[in-house]
């Protein structure tokens, strides 16, 4: 594709080309239906239902009583963290983005969780530019470019390997001590 200056495009434009996953889900009071199809106007019970697949969700929801007509309380007290985490997945594939933005998507969820998060995830971004923000640097191994910002700085950047070959290099410190603290 293209590159194409930001500045050109309508405020609408650029919004239709992100789809946000944050570390802080968002889930209204509604159905879990309702949620997921936040992500697209419009959608089909065979969308939703693709999209929850694809998010790995699927198989919780229809675990529960009522299914996707599950309502959710304006806390989301009644799915976990982790369900919050890939039920906001599954609105980012409904929403089909050209840029997903992954801000610390496993950060507050468990082990087992993070897996599913991470295969989630790795659906989402193919075939797409992704901006993934992480601290846990085992999530972002497999990314084609990374960039270690540090102070609002950029002090490094390259593939996962390439920051490793770097003896005194700051990503190569971070991911080490993280290996260690585990």
């Amino acid at each position: 594709t293209l590159a194409q200056n930001i500045r050109e495009l309508t405020r609408d434009n650029l919004r239709q080309t992100f789809a946000m996953v944050l570390q802080d889900t968002w889930l209204f009071g509604g159905t879990i239906r309702e949620n997921i199809a936040y992500g697209r106007e419009g959608a089909t019970e065979d969308e939703i239902s693709a999209a929850a697949r694809a998010a790995h969700v699927d198989h919780f929801v229809r675990a529960m009583p009522h299914g996707y007509d599950t309502v959710i309380d304006d806390e989301a007290a009644n799915v976990s963290q982790g369900e919050r985490q890939l039920l906001t997945i599954a609105r980012a594939f409904l929403a089909d983005r050209q840029i997903p933005i992954l801000d610390e998507a496993t950060s507050s969820v468990d082990t087992r969780t993070e897996v599913l998060v991470q295969r989630a995830t790795a659906g989402l971004m193919k075939g797409r530019t992704v901006i993934a923000i992480a601290h846990r640097l085992s999530t972002l191994r497999k990314a084609s470019r990374l960039f270690v910002i540090e102070d609002g700085r950029l002090v490094e950047h390259g593939t996962h390997h390439e920051l490793m070959m770097q003896p005194e290099g700051r990503y190569r410190r971070l991911y080490e001590l993280q290996l260690q603290l585990t």
